[in-house]
């Protein structure tokens, strides 16, 4: 090979390698650009936070949903545009309770509020909407209300996220329109999200700005189903009624003692009449019940109809065992299981009560 064609050689490979080089240089600036552009810009970013919440409430990340939403804020808020008119179209109720009713839930606020961004954290922690156990005041009705019924108004536990329709960034602020649908109804909202800037630099769902807006288009959806179920159900509810009526005057007659304990006889005849009578007709009751359809935004109404024919025909069996073995256990647990009916059937009357008074609501279909 002579020295011409050698000297062209080198220099077409060190063309080669200049270019590979310069490729090399371009890849690495790219991606330098790029971790820049995430590390700088996109993680602090209102579309970054809201992509870490759904991140986190799939992976039952509580550490990171807290970190980019500020529940205490949110609950608050919410709170209050959830009672600000709880009772204003009920016309069974005086201006001067109404007041009081308006007074006592500003007291409870903090209870609530705060309860309901730790059951939301909960939900977020293991996937399930669980209520407050134990010694927790929202359990049963403590604090004077209902804590599932308030749950079940919030709307919170039946709303699904869609997807983001838009976020607009205004300096340290920011507000996100994300789509969610009310699942009993199928109903879909555009939620508008308020966002702002910690100091850190990373985003916070603050707020919903339009909460209210979507519990009045949710609640004549929902009210009107009731409604349409509570009038279907009625030739139901009162024709069992009166057996029902029927079977307690014939219960207290054989459970009526001077003594306070049972006879055989009166064991044997209350367990007879509970097994062939009552519980068939709570049953027979339910399966009526079950035959007729059910509207969308009665789902609820209705689940806790055959909630509580479960716990009444539980609280039986185990009154029943409790007269056959003569064990105070299976009384025991047949009185808490008859105390978690009561409670249940409460909060169906409530419904009824609150939808009964909802047809004053000028927004009422």
């Amino acid at each position: 090979m002579d020295d011409y064609t050698w000297e062209r050689m080198l220099q077409r490979r060190n063309r080669r390698s200049q270019r590979r080089f310069l490729a090399c240089c371009l890849v690495l600036a790219c991606l330098i650009g790029t971790l820049i552009w995430y590390v700088g810009f996109y993680r602090r970013s209102p579309e970054y936070a809201l992509q870490q919440l759904q991140t986190a409430v799939e992976k039952q990340d509580v550490a990171t949903f807290t970190y980019y939403m500020n529940l205490e804020t949110l609950t608050n808020r919410a709170y209050d545009d959830l009672t600000v008119d709880l009772f204003a179209y009920d016309a069974s109720l005086t201006p001067k309770t109404k007041v009081m009713f308006e007074k006592f839930y500003v007291m409870i606020k903090p209870q609530l509020a705060g309860g309901t961004a730790e059951t939301i954290r909960q939900r977020v922690a293991d996937g399930r909407w669980s209520l407050p156990s134990g010694t927790d005041i929202l359990q049963g009705r403590q604090l004077g209300i209902d804590y599932e019924r308030f749950l079940e108004r919030s709307q919170i536990r039946n709303t699904t996220f869609l997807r983001v329709n838009s976020i607009e960034r205004q300096g340290a602020s920011a507000v996100a329109t994300v789509l969610v649908r009310e699942d009993y109804t199928q109903t879909e909202f555009p939620l508008t999200l308020v966002m702002e800037q910690a100091g850190d630099g990373h985003w916070q769902v603050v707020y919903i700005q339009n909460y209210r807006d979507y519990l009045d288009a949710i609640a004549p959806l929902v009210n009107g189903d009731i409604a349409t179920y509570i009038e279907a159900t009625q030739p139901v509810v009162d024709e069992y009624n009166v057996k029902f009526r029927r079977l307690q005057k014939r219960f207290k007659a054989l459970a009526s003692t001077t003594t306070g304990e049972f006879s055989p006889l009166q064991r044997e005849a209350l367990a007879t009449l509970i097994t062939e009578q009552i519980v068939p007709a709570l049953e027979s009751r339910q399966t009526a019940l079950d035959a007729l359809d059910i509207p969308a935004g009665a789902q609820y109404l209705a689940l806790q109809r055959q909630q509580a024919t479960e716990t009444t025909i539980k609280a039986w069996q185990h009154f029943v065992r409790g007269l056959k073995e003569d064990k105070p256990a299976e009384f025991d647990k047949a009185e808490t299981l008859h105390k978690q009916e009561l409670a249940i059937d409460l909060r169906v009357e409530d419904i009824i009560h609150h939808t009964a008074v909802s047809k004053n609501m000028p927004n009422l279909p």
